[in-house]
């Protein structure tokens, strides 16, 4: 089995515990389903969030979830001007058998605009919230 790193991102419209807990589960949600991941296999994940997100740890989304066993960590996004603002990032590390070009990152709510080369020339495996 490999490890494959799986992306995925999305944005929160205020910075709020319960914006930014929600948000990141669909997120997750979503990035488990799309990639039929059991959560068994999460070898870890890294959450980032931009400097004007600071209401809870992304990280409670997956706690929240059930990931008790599942090494997480969250750290603030490089505040690069003009960036998407009120963004949660996410890179999981998973054990599959999946080929690198199997695998579905996963942008909702405007994080889309992240990997616009994902949406235009992969779109079978690329998820947004508009599908």
């Amino acid at each position: 089995m490999l490890v494959r790193g799986i992306r995925g991102a999305t944005t929160v419209e205020e910075n709020t515990r319960e914006g930014i807990v929600s948000r990141t589960r669909e997120m997750l949600q979503a990035v488990i389903r799309r990639n039929d991941i059991n959560v068994e296999d999460v070898v870890s994940v890294i959450f980032s969030v931009t400097d004007d997100l600071n209401a809870e740890f992304p990280a409670v989304a997956a706690r929240e979830l059930g990931w008790i066993y599942t090494p997480l960590m969250c750290t603030r996004e490089i505040p690069v001007p003009g960036s998407l603002a009120k963004c949660v990032r996410v890179l999981l590390h998973v054990n599959t058998e999946k080929r690198q070009h199997e695998i579905i990152h996963v942008y909702l709510y405007g994080a889309e605009k992240l990997r616009p080369d994902l949406n235009t020339k992969v779109s079978d495996r690329y998820y947004t919230s508009e599908k």
